[in-house]
């Protein structure tokens, strides 16, 4: 795994190239990220089997809800849901991703709320001459999978697509000694798919793209099921003017969640429908932006804005109905920059924010990087801000027998941090250390109300102060030409100030990776760790630590055709990934194999 640690910011950058990507595990991009130090969806499970409004990203234990606190971006344009800011990690195929950005900290003001813990950029390819690949993969639990992805250029105009189609059975997610006759497998299948149109001129640039995705889920018994509908047009055009370039952006979105909710009896042998929920949502944004840079001195300012309106409408059993949601417009102002005065580099940038509802908010940024030979020294300090969701405020669901409700009087959340680090870039050997500090205050996490034997009852609430305290480790080493190994290792102390641990993140996380290429062959082994979490507020339900193997192998056979073989949790652990109050499994052992063509 190639990856990078850029050392022209001043927080902790991790860039992932096509070959990085293509050396990880995982059918879908968040699976593949769970090597980078911090990444994490809200719970422990891929989303493969997640419910997908549980996918939002977690960044250094920062939030405790399916909310992202991390912004994702896909060639620019939002990747995030708008109505509950969580990800649907199937609309992006990984190995059509040119390259992958993760920044592990609000150091720039550039960005708006869904970045108060950092940003994922996810880089589509450029579009070639002629370019055409198509592959099939298949494996254990009715695993399935066709791809196909080209592109044509001609003078300055280029056309290219992709398309995914995937499916497989699943598994059960209570442990065995628990379960009963309701207990089903959870499953998934998708198709999805994209189109985009560039215009390569010599000093403008033009792209216009749509991409849309059909998904559906059985969420483990037969009454819990859910599935989406989504798509979304947008563009952006740069014009460059040597020292400076003008960047704008628009897109338009909508999409459709439907879920159904049942109550589960004690015993998991029957089943009751309690609900059928229906969530429509759309949105339109855009930015423009202007750059410029000088010999010493570079800037950027612009401006962003984004309209939502979703509602929740549930059909309630036995009888019954229950609406809610409405629309949010928010804007924001921003301007950063930075100069260089010898081998220090100065950082500093401000953003005013607009969330409506007289939610007003300045972020301010700063840092500064002392480079010395191979060697990097920075430090950051910042200010981030998160409204809450039309999800978070209006729509209330079920997870088993936890029932979790809206509440429509959520305050923002806002975060000061800071951070500090070192870099060390060698010819065969990178090493990159951060220790970090971050106060979330009113975070809005998911408050236990009551609780019996058969219901727990939980309400988003904003629960004052919570600290994010650690360190993380990047450790890269080559041996010739042929070997690689890298090493990962995150301490996130996450609590709430009066000493209790945020649900859902492991105090300890850790990664182990080596590689073995000659010519066109691959081999990949690894392992992945996390120490143990708790499921709720009052930290009553462990999650026990892990450890999980995993391995890759690929082989190109000559004209353009290659094989590939990938198997997740080798040795079949079983590990927690939630209580609803039964526990609920993460993915069992996963085998893979396939094979790809490519002609360029």
């Amino acid at each position: 795994m190639t990856a990078q640690v850029s050392t022209e910011t001043p927080a902790a950058v991790t860039t992932l190239d096509r070959e990085a990507v293509r050396e990880l595990p995982g059918v879908h991009m968040d699976d593949r990220l769970r090597l980078v130090p911090g990444f994490s969806l809200f719970r422990r499970n891929s989303s493969l089997s997640a419910n997908p409004t549980t996918q939002g990203v977690s960044l250094r234990g920062i939030g405790s809800t399916g909310a992202s606190r991390t912004l994702v971006l896909w060639d620019g344009l939002p990747l995030n849901d708008p109505f509950g800011g969580w990800v649907y990690w199937n609309r992006v195929a990984p190995e059509e991703l040119e390259r992958t950005e993760v920044t592990r900290a609000a150091y720039t003001s550039v960005f708006g709320d869904r970045a108060m813990g950092g940003a994922l950029g996810l880089f589509s390819r450029e579009p070639t001459q002629r370019r055409f690949s198509a592959g099939w993969d298949f494996g254990n639990r009715g695993t399935q999978q066709a791809l196909a992805s080209g592109a044509y250029t001609w003078s300055r105009f280029a056309v290219s697509s992709q398309f995914r189609a995937f499916t497989w059975d699943g598994y059960r997610l209570v442990p065995e000694p628990q379960r009963g006759r309701v207990d089903t497998d959870a499953n998934s299948r998708f198709a999805s798919g994209i189109l985009r149109t560039d215009y390569l001129g010599s000093r403008d640039r033009l792209f216009v793209r749509t991409d849309f995705l059909a998904e559906e889920r059985q969420n483990g018994t037969p009454l819990q099921n859910n599935s989406t509908g989504l798509g979304m047009v947008g563009g952006a055009y740069m014009r460059d003017f040597g020292s400076s370039a003008l960047s704008l952006l628009g897109y338009h979105s909508r999409g459709q969640f439907h879920a159904s909710f049942s109550s589960i009896a004690a015993d998991r042998n029957s089943e009751r429908l309690t609900s059928l929920q229906t969530v429509p949502s759309d949105s339109s944004g855009g930015a423009a932006m202007w750059r410029g840079s000088k010999s010493r001195f570079s800037w950027i300012a612009g401006t962003d804005m984004v309209h939502v309106e979703g509602y929740s409408k549930e059909r309630l059993f036995p009888a019954g109905a229950r609406i809610g949601g409405g629309t949010q417009f928010q804007y924001g102002v921003f301007g950063q920059g930075d100069v260089k005065l010898g081998a220090v580099r100065l950082f500093g940038g401000l953003r005013y924010h607009d969330a409506g509802s007289s939610n007003r908010f300045w972020g301010p940024s700063g840092g500064a990087v002392l480079g010395t030979g191979r060697s990097r020294y920075r430090a950051s300090a910042f200010r981030g801000f998160r409204a809450p969701t039309l999800n978070e405020l209006y729509r209330e669901f079920r997870q088993g027998n936890v029932v979790t409700q809206a509440n429509p009087a959520l305050a923002p959340e806002t975060l000061n941090g800071l951070e500090a680090g070192y870099d060390f870039n060698g010819e065969t050997f990178t090493a990159s250390f951060t220790g970090f500090y971050n106060r979330l205050d009113g975070l809005i996490t998911n408050v236990t109300l009551s609780q019996t034997p058969t219901l727990i009852t939980r309400q988003r609430r904003n629960a004052g102060a919570a600290l994010s305290r650690g360190v993380e480790a990047d450790l890269h080493k080559r041996w010739g030409s042929q070997w690689e190994g890298v090493l990962s290792y995150l301490l996130a102390d996450s609590r709430y100030e009066a000493g209790a641990r945020v649900p859902q993140v492991a105090r300890h996380q850790g990664t182990a990776q080596l590689m073995w290429r000659r010519n066109s062959t691959l081999l990949t082994g690894g392992l992945r760790t996390n120490s143990l979490a708790f499921e709720d507020d009052l930290n009553r339900f462990v999650m026990p630590g892990f450890v999980i193997w995993h391995a890759i192998a690929s082989q190109g056979l000559g004209r353009g055709v290659s094989v590939h073989f990938a198997l997740e949790n080798a040795f079949d652990r079983q590990y927690l990934s939630g209580v609803s109050p039964a526990p609920l499994l993460a993915a069992p052992r996963l085998i893979r194999g396939g094979v790809r063509y490519q002609f360029q």
